[in-house]
């Protein structure tokens, strides 16, 4: 179990760094379906290692900075779906 709380964190750093470098380099929207991915599933991700580890305060972030990401990634849905 404690292996896949690690990997489950470094896969979370990953994600949240790869959308963090992809805006910063201009490849990827703030408001893109794939920055808000990548930060929802890696904020997911770090919350489940935090929370191991005890690190509330971090934790709470990351619950709110997938909040966020989950937040946002429904109204592009919307959009997407709904009748011009």
């Amino acid at each position: 179990m404690v292996l896949l709380v690690e990997i489950a964190g470094w896969a979370g750093a990953v994600l949240v760094l790869a959308a963090y470098v992809g805006v910063s380099t201009g490849r990827l929207s703030g408001g893109s379906a794939t920055f808000q991915w990548l930060n929802a599933i890696g904020a997911t991700l770090f919350v489940l290692n935090t929370w191991w580890h005890g690190a509330f305060p971090s934790m709470v972030l990351n619950v709110i900075w997938s909040i966020v990401g989950f937040s946002t990634l429904w109204r592009i849905g919307r959009r997407r779906t709904s009748p011009s």
